[in-house]
Order: structure tokens, then C-alpha cells, then sequence
């Protein structure tokens, strides 16, 4: 990668990226109140703690490997409600992204952490996202979500990787 000035970052992963933040916001949506505040245990994370570390994950990352497109990016708290919840992970994604674009642009890697290609920031993010939305489906199974609840939040969320 490194000195190829202007490359294009694949559409296949800006797709799945997309796909990615639809999905994070299908499951924000599809939850309550109530939902946020379940945990596995007294020394588990809700699933407020959970969703906040994940939004969270981009403006750690981009702060180690692309400092100026995490400047602005503030924590959401770990009892956020979906609002904020959602608008971290808008404003990460964004930052995540113009991070990945500018370095294809400048033909750069992330040096340490990323270096043979800036787009595998956007796959970790997708594979992060991935475990702990599982982690979470668990948490609302274990904690009295129906089977019927649980298929509308999985119907809000799996056609989408479907498309």
C-alpha cells in the first residue's frame, strides 16, 4: 500500500462498513430502556457499558493511529441512553472512515498497527462490533427477552447483511 498516492479504499469494505453502522443502529433502535440496563452479573458490563465500548473503539484506535481524526470524539457515557449511544457511533464511524480515506489518499498506512493496508481498521471494527453485538443477543436472552422478542431484534438487523 504504502506509496500508492490516490488509491481507492475497496467499495466491498465501505459497503460492509455501511452495513456495519446500519446494523449498530438497527439494535440501539430495537432496544429499551430497560434493555441498556441489563447485565450478566453484578461485575458484568450492561449493555450500555457494552455499546458505549464499542463506539468507543473507533476514537481509541483513531487516537493511536490517525491522532487528528479523533480530536472531537468524546466517550458516551455507560449509562448513555440510544440517543447518544447512536451519535457516537455516527461520529466514530464518520471519523473512522475520512481516517481510512485520507491515508489511501496520501498512500500511508497506520504504521504499527495497520500496516499493510488502512482498510483492516475497518474490518477490526466490523469483527469488534461483530462480538460484542453477540455478547449483547446473549444478554437479552439470559436476562428474559421471548423468543418471539428476540426474533424481531434479529429481523430488525440479519436482512440487512442480506441485501
Amino acid at each position: 500500500m504504502s506509496g500508492e498516492a490516490g488509491k481507492m479504499v475497496p467499495a466491498l469494505v465501505l459497503e460492509s462498513f455501511a452495513r456495519n453502522g446500519r446494523v449498530n443502529a438497527a439494535l440501539i433502535a430495537a432496544l429499551t430502556a430497560d434493555d441498556l440496563t441489563r447485565s450478566n452479573g453484578p461485575d458484568g458490563n450492561t449493555i450500555a457499558e457494552l455499546l458505549a465500548h464499542m463506539a468507543g473503539f473507533r476514537r481509541g484506535w483513531l487516537s493511536e493511529i490517525s491522532p487528528a481524526h479523533a480530536q472531537g470524539l468524546t466517550r458516551a457515557s455507560d449509562d448513555a441512553g440510544a440517543p447518544e449511544l447512536q451519535a457516537a457511533f455516527e461520529a466514530g464511524d464518520r471519523a473512522a472512515l475520512e481516517a481510512v480515506q485520507a491515508a489511501y489518499a496520501e498512500g500511508r498506512t497506520f504504521e504499527a498497527a495497520y500496516s499493510s493496508d488502512p482498510a483492516h481498521f475497518l474490518q477490526h471494527t466490523i469483527v469488534h462490533d461483530s462480538h460484542h453485538r453477540g455478547q449483547i443477543f446473549t444478554l437479552l436472552r439470559q436476562s428474559g427477552r421471548s423468543a418471539e422478542q428476540m426474533d424481531e431484534i434479529e429481523e430488525a438487523v440479519w436482512p440487512i447483511w442480506r441485501e
